[in-house]
């Protein structure tokens, strides 16, 4: 089967590699001008002008990024099978859109308020208390398009620098951790879960996800196995789908966000799970029957960011894998990512350490886990 891609980035790459051993080709349509993909066959089209060549090249169509404009994906369902659809990317692009899915599934939030101007931002910040964080209703990622404001004075500073036209202000959350599921739903409606990973970040940006976590109740995972079915259930989804939650200390979840597509916090599958994200992202496209997603083994995705480090020595800490993205370093930048595995969370933890003191700028380690011990 020839799988067509929307986006020709790292997450293409990694589809590509996952899906060749199942004999699958690839097409990927870059609308952005500067493809990085760096296999399969690549059409270079931002002012959309060759989708037909595309089209007849393909069999099933899916994508690696949601930023994509929604009349094109429909554009393209006319004429071929696209997963998931364009309605996952209709609501997953617009905040707004997808808190209210998330209220009348019934899957709790952080409390928020819809704004349209500066004076109604300062007004919601002295509403929710301070400090709250103001986001661009769309376009907004890794940190982009988002302003924390320590004080309602702040607000039209904020408004000025998101520069958009309505904006979703929500209240902070007091969390443990912050976590994510992956799931994946097959044509047939089949769903498996993916062990929750927690996940760290620095500047917006992702830095280290681990899973399993040795200290999650059974509860919190099936609570999020279930907020997670819920919305792929509503959608009618085909594929992998990620949801980000806050761990409160009560021992509860409120959702952040979610994409739909294969996801940064899952790539610790690639090497730590029975079945990759991606190899079962292209199952379910497919309509092949869904992977085991069981752990191997503690596993910890560690990003590299801006400048990579020296490819050797991260190679010689034992049972550490290295995937490369063939880009050029550029300060936050996603190159590359390792993934670590170990026996123990403990050996896990000091492998996982000897790995940042070798990566440019890469932060300390910080898991809720362990600072609890």
């Amino acid at each position: 089967m020839n799988i067509g891609v929307l986006g020709a980035g790292q997450l293409g790459r990694m589809l590509a590699l996952a899906g060749y051993p199942l004999g699958n080709r690839f097409t990927f349509l870059d609308t952005t001008g500067s493809p990085s993909v760096g296999l399969g066959e690549v059409i270079v089209d931002p002012d959309n002008q060759h989708l037909a060549a595309f089209l007849d090249k393909v069999d099933v169509v899916t994508y690696e990024f949601e930023h994509l404009p929604v009349a094109l994906v429909e554009e393209i369902e006319r004429v071929k099978p696209v997963y998931p659809s364009s309605r996952a990317i209709a609501v997953c692009q617009n905040r707004v859109e997808e808190k209210a899915l998330f209220d009348r599934l019934g899957i709790p939030t952080p409390a928020y308020r819809v704004v349209e101007s500066a004076e109604a931002l300062a007004d919601a910040a002295r509403e929710l208390g301070c400090p709250v964080v103001a986001k661009s209703v769309t376009e907004g990622y890794d940190g982009k398009g988002q302003v924390v404001l320590s004080s309602p004075e702040q607000a039209s500073e904020a408004w000025a620098s998101i520069g958009h036209s309505r904006l979703i202000v929500e209240a902070f959350v007091d969390f443990v951790r912050e976590v994510s599921i992956i799931a994946v739903r097959g044509r047939d409606g089949e769903v498996v879960f993916y062990p929750m990973a927690e996940n760290q970040h620095e500047g917006g940006i992702l830095r280290y996800s681990v899973a399993p976590l040795p200290d999650l109740d059974e509860s919190v995972q099936q609570t999020a196995d279930g907020y997670i079915r819920a919305l792929l259930n509503e959608l009618d989804y085909v594929g992998v789908l990620a949801l980000e939650l806050f761990q409160t200390r009560d021992g509860g979840l409120l959702a952040n966000e979610m994409a739909p597509r294969v996801h940064n916090s899952g790539h610790w599958t690639m090497d730590g799970a029975v079945t990759s994200q991606f190899e079962n992202h292209l199952r379910a496209v497919q309509g092949l029957p869904l992977g085991a997603t069981d752990a191997i083994a503690p596993t910890c995705m560690v990003n590299v960011i801006g400048r990579e480090g020296d490819s050797a020595a991260l190679l010689s800490i034992p049972h550490t894998h290295l995937h490369r993205y063939d880009k050029q370093g550029r300060a936050g930048r996603k190159l590359a990512h390792l993934n670590v595995l170990a026996d123990s969370h403990e050996e896990l933890l000091d492998k996982v350490r000897r790995c940042q003191a070798l990566l440019p700028e890469a932060p300390p380690v910080s898991w809720s886990f362990v600072s609890r011990r």
